[in-house]
């Protein structure tokens, strides 16, 4: 991600001839992006701001969920009840959410419906009153939260694979925020949060539907016009180094363990970013792939095995989950180990490359048929790449990988003083070794 999101210039002609997108800038240096799609009645907008969990102290951890959540309590011309009111009278579907590196509050409309989808959206974003009373009752709601997460053993693999996984950094700290921090946060602390986050250079506006740029525009102007321009600058800590671990934790009341298996992996913006996702596919994206045939259903050792990838802007990590009882855990962790290992020593067929391109290209494509979808889409790869990349030139990057790059790749990652494995369950006197991960 760029230490600012406000774009060099101020207004930009369609980026390509297969899809409709402006962008322009206001004069206070919001960031305005829009994707006409003429055959849709609906409009999605949303308000991306560019820092997330990762950019929080120790102390705020939490404060940007926390913020997320308080808007919806009202605003200087809103009780919370009107918001819900007003957002069902127009059939629209107002929402929000955090993420490590972003926090994005967005609405979806009928065409018709978009300019007084603006007013609730800007309202929301810009004007909440953060009263006292409302922040304590969030407290507790979010502190019930958090012990609800900490009862999902799915959740909690990940979390504390995540917490040693980039020890030390505030990568390694939940998007909720802890109870100690949750139950710190006044009203002082959530506006001088709101204030110095939520400023034009921080902002983006992104928009795709049934609009036309320039009226979009002139509305986003006249909400978002007024908002000052401020200092905004992102002061963040090197790339961290991911603390290869070997974590398990004992809690007898569950009937599985739970796995979670993963290594360090490049960055969102990485040049290899397509062969991962290919290999990923191949791993464990879907039914098809190598971790589910084999561990699912051929040996029958567990109902759900995944791999995925969380990218970052400086960083990232290819992790497999999956739940099995206590005594297939050690034939599962060697079917795993078995699975990077013959990637690592045998070029995927040409069939099976084939398909995992084939099966990428539609998930892209099919991921594009909404406009929640593309309005979110443009507002990502802005964040991230500083410019758009079309499907075609996805599709053509992905065309390229060949299996030698996927074995090149496979051999970077996987290496098995970097893997880092947790287990959670009623694990008994279960072991593992460093030796174990051998791959």
């Amino acid at each position: 991600m760029a230490e600012t999101l406000q774009a060099a210039s101020i207004s930009a002609a369609t980026a390509t001839p297969e899809r409709n997108i402006r962008k322009s800038t206001l004069p206070n240096g919001m960031l305005v992006l829009t994707e006409s799609m003429s055959h849709m009645r609906s409009v999605s907008m949303g308000v991306w701001i560019g820092t997330g969990s990762r950019d929080e102290s120790a102390a705020q951890n939490g404060i940007s969920h926390f913020v997320e959540h308080m808007v919806f309590k009202g605003t200087t011309s809103r009780d919370a009840k009107q918001l819900a009111r007003e957002t069902d009278a127009i059939g629209g579907n107002l929402d929000a959410f955090t993420g490590k590196e972003t926090v994005c509050f967005n609405i979806k409309v009928l065409d018709e419906n978009v300019p007084r989808a603006m007013d609730i959206l800007a309202d929301l974003v810009l004007h909440p009153t953060f009263a006292a009373d409302d922040i304590q009752r969030e407290q507790s709601v979010i502190l019930e939260e958090i012990k609800m997460d900490e009862d999902n053993p799915d959740y909690l693999v990940h979390e504390l694979h995540v917490a040693n996984f980039w020890k030390g950094d505030p990568l390694a700290r939940s998007i909720l925020g802890t109870a100690k921090t949750v139950s710190s946060f006044d009203a002082d602390a959530v506006r001088s949060f709101h204030a110095a986050r939520f400023t034009p250079a921080n902002m983006v506006f992104s928009a795709a539907g049934n609009l036309e740029h320039d009226s979009m525009l002139a509305l986003i102007e006249e909400h978002f016009g007024g908002l000052q321009p401020g200092d905004f600058t992102h002061d963040r800590s090197p790339a961290p180094v991911a603390t290869p671990h070997i974590t398990l934790r004992n809690k007898k009341s569950l009937e599985q363990v739970q796995l979670c298996l993963g290594v360090p992996s490049p960055a969102v913006d990485s040049p290899d970013r397509f062969v991962l996702y290919l290999l990923n596919n191949i791993l464990g994206g879907g039914m098809s792939s190598r971790l589910f045939q084999t561990v699912r259903e051929e040996a029958g050792l567990a109902y759900s095995i995944y791999s995925e990838l969380s990218p970052f802007r400086d960083t990232g990590a290819l992790n497999i989950y999956a739940g099995t009882s206590i005594e297939k855990t050690p034939e599962m962790i060697e079917l795993i180990l078995k699975e990077l290992r013959l990637l690592k020593d045998e070029p995927v067929s040409d069939e099976e490359l084939t398909r995992a391109k084939d099966q990428s290209k539609g998930n892209i494509i099919l991921g594009l048929e909404s406009s929640a979808s593309r309005m979110s889409n443009l507002a990502r790869q802005q964040m991230y790449y500083g410019r758009f990349i079309s499907t075609e030139e996805i599709t053509e990057e992905v065309n390229r990988v060949s299996a030698a790059d996927i074995q090149r790749v496979a051999r970077e990652l996987f290496i098995p003083e970097r893997i880092s494995l947790t287990l959670l369950g009623n694990l008994g006197d279960l072991k593992v070794t460093r030796e174990q991960l051998a791959c």
